[in-house]
């Protein structure tokens, strides 16, 4: 009893350690115009180095902090799926959906190209990380969008529209991915052909059918629901009483075969329609600011920076292609779109990989260690880390441009509100 004490202590020293660390970082990452991301990675690799030789880490440590990160991803995906407005954006594509699937595209297939031909990494892996780089952090440049006063222009509204897309076609194409796991890792028996065939079919209709099962609940229970939780209760607790139907549809979806990331973003959508539920919102940020750090902190923990020789090699390679491939991916729609100068800015604001694809390695290194090798899963970290900060200073750089030439920013765009 006293040896299971000792263990729990030394896991609550721990939890209660890094959490004033990752709100300390998170301010000094926000004050030097760094992502909190890269600052809580850090926390994390530096709580390796330090708490192994002290012995605060151990089986007991590393599953509560497993099972933090992995609530961490449910609720920052939940986040993701509530600020999303699908119905606003089918409404308003457009233009939107042209410079989106151009660079979703060209991305994933920039990502997959660079793995597997100019690094010669196998092709399971070479998928991951395709699907890895159609991702898209865009609130790493938003601020350096509202520094400069364009956040609330047309061309704003439309970044926002176009990184909305990337992240709900991301987010599927990662449920597909986990999916087709078996199948690209070579798991799966029998012809390659009908399984490939019976695996998607499986995917699309269990994928449909959760989707109307979260249809029916935001058509008919969210609405009564929130409004029942908000007249009875009071303070945060409307909130919370929200984000707890938000993990058990994320628990559903887990039972159902799909990711708990996959689950959490689809609940955050069945809330999303509800103006009532959206305005709880910032009721929800301790909790978010509570848990979100713990997914970046256990992938720090999770970083082998002494393993292989070609690290460094392979993350300067995977750079070149994740900055390409968004850069070019949006450019050529968004030279139509836009304009020339417009798609170039466009493109270096899209640059940036942070959370989905640090969710999508992740769950492929934990599904198939032999696959997503730790060079390259800390190759990819370092992927995005270095494109989060690469990405503010560019964009930054051409929206002075644009300044200095005193000219109109862009065509006219019917987006947000258009």
């Amino acid at each position: 009893m006293g040896i299971a004490n000792t263990g729990h202590a030394l896991t609550l020293l721990l939890v209660g350690l890094l959490v004033p660390f990752a709100l300390l970082g998170k301010a000094l990452a926000r004050r030097v115009g760094m992502p909190p991301l890269t600052v809580w990675i850090m926390v994390g690799l530096v709580t390796r180095l330090t708490a192994e030789p002290l012995g605060l880490l151990n089986d007991n440590t590393e599953e509560t902090l497993r099972f933090l990160s992995e609530l961490g991803v449910a609720i920052l995906l939940f986040r993701i799926g509530m600020e999303s407005k699908l119905a606003r954006l089918a409404g308003k594509l457009g233009q939107a959906s042209l410079v989106w699937s151009g660079n979703v595209l060209i991305s994933g297939l920039a990502g997959y190209a660079t793995a597997y031909y100019l690094i010669g990494l196998e092709a399971a892996a070479s998928i991951v990380i395709g699907v890895a780089m159609t991702a898209t952090s865009v609130g790493v440049t938003v601020g350096t969008w509202r520094e400069g006063g364009k956040i609330n222009t047309s061309r704003g509204q439309l970044l926002l529209d176009v990184a909305e897309l990337d992240d709900v076609s991301s987010i599927v194409l990662m449920g597909l991915l986990f999916a087709m796991f078996p199948i690209i890792t070579g798991q799966a028996d029998g012809a390659v052909a009908r399984t490939v065939f019976a695996t998607t079919l499986l995917f699309v209709v269990r994928m449909a059918a959760f989707s109307l099962l979260c249809v029916l609940f935001a058509r008919y229970l969210e609405g009564p629901i929130t409004a029942g939780l908000t007249n009875l209760e009071h303070g945060p607790d409307p909130m919370l009483s929200v984000a707890s139907m938000g993990l058990i549809i994320a628990a559903i979806a887990g039972i159902a075969g799909f990711s708990i990331a996959l689950g959490a973003f689809f609940a955050g959508l069945a809330f999303s329609r509800d103006p009532e539920a959206v305005a709880l919102d910032a009721s929800f940020d301790p909790l978010y600011e509570l848990f979100t750090p713990f997914f970046f902190i256990y992938i720090g923990m999770s970083l082998k920076l002494g393993h292989g020789t070609g690290f460094p090699a392979i993350a300067a390679i995977l750079l070149i292609g994740a900055v390409g491939g968004k850069v070019v991916g949006a450019f050529i729609p968004g030279a139509v779109v836009l304009g020339r100068k417009d798609a170039l800015l466009f493109g270096a604001s899209l640059i940036p990989r942070a959370e989905i694809t640090m969710i999508v390695m992740n769950h492929a290194r934990a599904s198939a260690p032999e696959t997503v090798t730790a060079t390259v899963y800390t190759a990819m970290t370092a992927v995005s880390i270095a494109s989060c900060l690469i990405a503010p200073p560019v964009a930054r750089h051409l929206l002075r441009k644009e300044d200095k030439r005193g000219k109109s920013f862009g065509r006219e765009y019917e987006g947000r509100g258009g």
